[in-house]
């Protein structure tokens, strides 16, 4: 054979085994870039669907938050919510016999001191209007700081009961019959509400009626959205406990640093008391012209209303939200 034969034999050799080589191997490259394509839509597609659950649950906590505000900023509290909120199982007729004492026995102090009837009579309002709501507001703080103080043990005892498998339902049952007052009625009354078919989720949101702080709003929403979009309850809870815990500690750094004001406010509340009981002291005849004349009960009337004035302004500059 001659070269030039040989050459284009081995040239056809060659573009024979190209073309078997292309028509076995071509599939299989195909095949893998149409599975690349593939495992990028999927990719592409759990992106999507992450992101749109994240907004999803975004949206629901947008749509919580803006419904229990618009519930706040519409309902007033009646009478019997204030008397709950204070921890009290008074009915409104007992609230009124309770004020009605108070105004009376208040009304016979201010008589008896100042031996003047319209003295007597205006203590009788007073004490008739104000000394009973006062007391519904005193018995109120008290009771939701307990509860306050409390709610980050209540939420880690669901939290532990949730990762031990213990159902959520046995877990606020653990705290209704376990935890400290206020905390321990607060979730009977919850876990009632279940029992007659009320779901959880509305039932601790009726629990921010009774107690009406922003620890308990937040513990709501968290177990409203895990309720309508699911999700893990426990690491949100967690998170939940953490920084309510994280809140407290911020609010003793505040009172810590406001506790040299406060003190401030104290003493220049109590100096005219103070100089006023010293020169009584020294000087009781001086000093009986203030409730003994008419121009000194009206001094000390005038003197009363600014004392007060100041009071509560003083009261207004130390006092922090958060």
């Amino acid at each position: 054979m001659s070269l030039a034969g040989a050459s284009l034999a081995a040239g056809l050799a060659a573009v024979a085994a190209g073309g078997i080589a292309y028509v076995l191997l071509m599939p299989l490259l195909s095949n893998e870039r149409r599975a690349e394509q593939r495992r990028k839509s999927l990719g592409t597609a759990k992106v999507s669907v992450d992101r749109a659950t994240a907004l999803s649950r975004r949206d629901q906590v947008a749509k919580s938050l803006k419904e229990i505000d618009a519930k706040k900023n519409t309902t007033k509290a009646s009478l019997e919510v204030r008397i709950a909120r204070a921890g009290l199982d008074w009915s409104r007729e007992k609230f009124f016999v309770v004020g009605a004492v108070m105004a009376v026995v208040f009304a016979l102090l201010v008589f008896f001191v100042t031996g003047e009837p319209f003295a007597g009579l205006g203590a009788l309002f007073a004490g008739g209007l104000g000394l009973p709501i006062w007391m519904l507001s005193f018995l109120q703080a008290r009771r939701t700081k307990k509860f306050v103080a409390e709610l980050p043990n209540a939420i880690d005892v669901v939290v532990r009961g949730i990762r031990s498998g213990i159902p959520v339902g046995d877990c606020l049952r653990i705290i209704s019959r376990e935890a400290e007052e206020p905390l321990r009625s607060e979730f009977r009354i919850v876990v009632e509400a279940q029992t007659v078919g009320i779901p959880m989720s509305d039932a601790i949101l009726r629990m921010y009626d009774r107690v009406p702080v922003t620890d308990v709003n937040f513990f709501a929403v968290v177990i409203g959205i895990q309720a309508k979009s699911g999700g893990n309850l426990s690491e949100a809870l967690g998170n939940l406990s953490r920084v309510l815990r994280e809140r407290k500690k911020m609010v003793g750094k505040v009172q810590a640093m406001s506790m040299e004001a406060k003190a401030s406010g104290v003493i220049i509340a109590a100096l005219p008391f103070i100089v006023a009981i010293l020169t009584y002291l020294s000087s009781p005849d001086y000093v009986s012209l203030l409730w003994t004349t008419t121009v000194g009960k009206f001094a000390l009337l005038v003197s009363a209303f600014w004392m007060s004035l100041g009071i509560f302004s003083m009261k207004k500059m130390i006092t922090f939200d958060i």
